[in-house]
């Protein structure tokens, strides 16, 4: 099976649409037309069709459809959440966005022992799990009507795909609890004496992937800097706007092939500079 042209399309064409402007509704809006319209090309690549091997049916439903699927519980659960979320105070929202958290952690607990089994990466239920004609009707998820497809589903990718999406809406709901209390602190004034005259050229996933690299490594301000301090002097310096970057951390973590990217390049680079200067 050749899918991986579409989701290199789908990735970048929602990387576009995530950067572009447009409130979160609009953007939620349009990355439900974004999946959907994705979803349907990869199921007619995939209904009535045979895998060469029962690993490759296992490695689709397990890592390949959630992958895209998550987004499309992502978007519509990101629009219902926006859009009833109140608009008066920064504490009535705090309260109401923490009630969502709490909303989403419950789905964890409820399904804790699946959590756990994919969690840990374990695959002695992979063949129950993830290989189609296993369906099973409990199926925590609500009926989407990609699901109803025996030849498109299997037992739980759909809650591999919600439990992906869960963590991407939590990401998104506890940076914004973040933002709403720092509005509320006294703020501090300490001005950036001049701009900066550099510019990031590069792509802001390879920024952020650094960031968190940097980060991980605590090799700046003894690894006591958060992660936000850390992105505000990044985009301050560089003259770029990172955007939802524990979004794009999300992502680059659920990369299948290879997650640091942006880092291997460097290293690569770096060591045909320094091979080129020993000729």
């Amino acid at each position: 099976m050749k899918y991986q042209k579409l989701l290199s399309e789908f990735e970048g064409q929602l990387e576009t649409m995530e950067s572009g402007d447009g409130d979160i509704l609009f953007k939620a809006e349009k990355g439900i037309a974004l999946v959907e319209k994705c979803i349907r090309k990869l199921q007619k690549q995939i209904v009535g069709q045979d895998f060469e091997t029962q690993a490759d049916e296992i490695y689709f439903f397990k890592h390949v459809k959630p992958q895209i699927f998550s987004k499309l519980i992502y978007y519509i659960r990101l629009f219902s959440i926006e859009s009833k979320r109140p608009r008066g105070k920064d504490v009535a929202q705090v309260k109401y966005l923490q009630q969502q958290i709490d909303k989403l952690q419950t789905f964890f607990n409820d399904n804790l022992e699946f959590y756990n089994y994919y969690r840990r990466g374990a695959m002695s239920m992979d063949e129950q799990y993830f290989v189609r004609g296993n369906r099973d009707l409990r199926m925590p998820l609500e009926s989407f009507h990609f699901l109803i497809d025996d030849e498109f589903s299997t037992c739980q990718d759909g809650t591999v795909a919600t439990i992906m999406a869960y963590d991407m809406l939590i990401v998104y709901l506890r940076k914004e609890v973040d933002d709403l209390n720092n509005n509320m602190e006294p703020t501090k004034n300490t001005p950036m004496e001049k701009p900066s005259k550099l510019f990031w050229t590069g792509g802001k996933t390879e920024l952020i992937e650094l960031l968190y690299a940097l980060h991980t490594s605590k090799c700046i301000n003894g690894g006591t800097v958060d992660i936000k301090e850390l992105a505000s002097h990044f985009e301050y310096f560089y003259n770029v706007d990172l955007g939802n970057y524990y979004h794009t951390f999300i992502d680059i973590r659920s990369r299948k092939s290879s997650r640091t990217r942006f880092l291997d390049r460097l290293i690569e680079l770096l060591n045909q500079r320094m091979e080129s200067l020993e000729e």
